[in-house]
């Protein structure tokens, strides 16, 4: 029998821990889809290109899983992972920006999968407020702050051009929405308590250049 986790002292989580968790519930999924029952951890390891000191440090933050010897039964493991990732829940989002990419994110299916309700999608564009980008006609962003005091939001996925990012993120943060991911290329601050990640797709691909050019060269 699998063991139950135990209770255990609250201790800080290394920011890095979190999207490793991540990983693993993505790979534990598709493991699931295959029809596997369980998995040890060297499997699992090898699947996510970790080692299986790390798979075991990373949970041990959160309780003791699994069976000495044998590994983790995969349906388990995967309901524990959504627990510790908050994905228990179904937490209402907002897209703000309905360009290319807001688009793009806004008809991603994996979203609703893993509890993130897509509620409204915004622009300030008159050439798509009205028409349908993958969360129901685009809202203008005249409409933004009347809308958040009229719904609860969870999560604001800002798509932007820079110039006017911040702008909206001090508007949402100031409407009371606690967390924001950006993808506009700036770095982005709360006026207010809020949680503010930032993606960076420039960066991201100035790095792949680096290695690119660095693993070329010999």
């Amino acid at each position: 029998m699998m063991q139950t986790p135990r209770a255990r002292k609250e201790q800080p989580v290394p920011s890095a821990t979190v999207p490793r968790l991540s990983g693993y519930l993505r790979q534990l999924q598709e493991i699931q889809a295959r029809g596997t029952a369980t998995i040890s951890s060297r499997l699992l390891a090898e699947a996510v290109g970790t080692n299986p000191a790390q798979i075991r440090k990373d949970l041990s933050y959160f309780g003791e899983f699994g069976i000495r010897g044998v590994g983790y039964e995969v349906d388990r493991l995967i309901n524990e992972l959504k627990k510790c990732l908050g994905l228990d829940h179904t937490w209402d989002t907002i897209i703000v920006g309905a360009g290319k990419l807001g688009t793009a994110l806004a008809r991603y299916r994996g979203f609703q999968k893993q509890g993130f309700n897509l509620v409204a999608m915004f622009d300030a564009s008159r050439a798509v407020i009205g028409k349908n980008r993958g969360a129901g006609p685009v809202l203008s962003t005249q409409e933004l702050g009347k809308y958040l005091k009229r719904h609860h939001v969870d999560i604001a996925i800002v798509t932007t051009p820079a110039a006017v990012a911040q702008t909206i993120i001090d508007r949402v943060v100031a409407a009371g929405v606690p967390s924001i991911l950006n993808f506009a290329p700036i770095r982005a601050h709360a006026k207010k308590p809020a949680i503010v990640r930032q993606v960076d797709l420039s960066t991201e691909l100035m790095t792949l250049s680096f290695y690119l050019k660095k693993h070329s060269s010999h």
